[in-house]
């Protein structure tokens, strides 16, 4: 199913597709993804930190580049820092969308 398709919603909508995955992806339950993924999902440093007398770094890691079956994938697996955000399969299409659009918008 293509992502059109499965986002008629947004037709009907008075946002589009891509303004509502920009909401979702600023804030989807209380912690946006754009915290730690970046402003385009480029990665962003989260901490830094010292354990064991070695600095070390939390870092979100780079997520515009997957294709939509590995974005999926990933928001699906449970992982060792990132909360789980229990989003529809619509919702992850739509902020998916989103990070796509931001790949042709380098100014913002």
């Amino acid at each position: 199913m293509s992502l059109s398709k499965a986002c008629l919603f947004a037709e009907d909508s008075f946002i589009t597709q891509v303004e509502y995955g920009k909401m979702l992806y600023e804030n989807p339950r209380g912690i946006g993804c754009v915290n730690c993924h970046g402003e385009k999902g480029e990665g962003r440093l989260i901490a830094h930190y010292s354990h064991k007398n070695k600095d070390r770094e939390l870092k979100g890691v780079r997520i515009n580049h997957l294709g939509f079956q590995e974005f999926l994938k990933s928001l699906q697996e449970s992982k060792k820092v990132m909360p789980k955000y229990y989003l529809t399969k619509s919702e992850i299409q739509a902020i998916y969308q989103y990070l796509q659009s931001k790949k042709g918008n380098k100014g913002s």
